[in-house]
């Protein structure tokens, strides 16, 4: 582009110089000239089209440059996606792990408690049946007895003990708890 500036210049200079050396010597001089623009007009516009021709192939280089970095750009995002899902799966299969733990935790100590529930109200029921059975001894010592003698020191029976609990026959007197492993399952069907 300069280089057509300079020449341009050079010809406008060369076109008042010619003006004003007179007409006869003009006329061979423009004609030589013209067929120079003519010739350096070809060789401009040659060398306009191969600065545009390069201008685009430096544009299709670069967009296809830009079109790599974009690519890579979204595989690496993908990639980075598939890592967090992969992560996030794990996590989850954990998490999952964990709570059927804890479930099963909480479903062994819930039957535990379902025996030890059904023990104490068994323990109780006893107590209970028990301080029933010493306030009746406790009223009846005091009242003078059922006629029965109560000295505990005679060997051979005929005490409190061995005529009221006999014939009270207390059944549960000597049983053991009966509340079980299996009772807690039929309670909790899990």
């Amino acid at each position: 582009i300069l280089c057509v500036f300079v020449f341009f210049f050079l010809f406008k200079k060369l076109n008042m110089n010619k003006t004003e050396m007179g007409s006869s010597t003009s006329g061979n001089c423009s004609s030589i000239s013209t067929t120079g623009l003519q010739n350096s007009g070809s060789e401009s516009d040659l060398r306009q089209r191969d600065l545009i021709d390069e201008r685009k192939r430096k544009r299709k280089q670069s967009n296809r440059e830009s079109a790599r970095r974009s690519r890579m750009r979204k595989q690496k995002h993908m990639d980075d996606l598939t890592a967090q899902v992969t992560h996030l799966q794990k996590e989850n299969n954990q998490i999952i792990a964990g709570i059927a733990v804890t479930t099963q935790h909480y479903v062994t100590t819930e039957a535990e408690n379902s025996i030890l529930r059904a023990q104490l109200s068994e323990l109780n029921h006893r107590l209970n049946s028990l301080n029933e059975i010493v306030d009746f001894v406790e009223s009846s010592s005091s009242a003078g007895g059922f006629g029965m003698e109560t000295d505990c020191s005679g060997g051979g029976g005929g005490g409190f003990y061995d005529g009221v609990m006999n014939s009270l026959n207390l059944g549960f007197y000597n049983l053991p708890i009966m509340a079980s492993v299996s009772t807690a399952g039929d309670v909790f069907n899990c």
